[in-house]
């Protein structure tokens, strides 16, 4: 994808690889302090994991010496707005799992110059209904 800038491809690639390997270290610099992962619930809701329990997640997968997730991805879209960044990433931790759609919201800073301020993940759309966000024109 050329119209995205080598920082940010660089960036991301190193959220999937340390987040993907429970690299806690690495991924304590990746991160905002504030930051939340999004996700539909199985009722229809919309949960909140704060930083805290997502990274306790990663932390305890990698103490029990779990596999490390896939590292498949693609950037899909990426725009830039001054010091933020939303990043659409088609993500496939593992092939017993479903693939999700991850909007990546980016701030400039930290140590790789960019941080990920949060996250919306979504099941991958289902062809049937994907491109269909508005519903038919009616008949006047």
């Amino acid at each position: 994808m050329s119209d995205i800038t080598p920082a940010i491809q660089e960036f991301i690639s190193r959220v999937v690889h340390d987040g993907s390997n429970y690299r806690m270290d690495a991924m304590e610099k990746l991160y905002t302090d504030d930051m939340a992962i999004l996700f539909p619930t199985q009722e229809g809701a919309i949960a909140a994991a704060p930083r805290k329990e997502v990274f306790a997640e990663f932390a305890a997968r990698g103490s029990a010496g779990e596999a490390p997730l896939s590292t498949e991805y693609e950037i899909l879209h990426l725009e830039e707005q001054g010091d933020y960044a939303t990043a659409l990433l088609y993500r496939r931790m593992s092939d017993a799992a479903a693939p999700f759609l991850y909007e990546l919201r980016l701030q400039r800073g930290g140590t790789y110059g960019w941080l990920v301020a949060g996250e919306t993940v979504t099941p991958w759309p289902d062809p049937k209904t994907a491109g269909a966000f508005l519903p038919p024109r009616q008949a006047a």
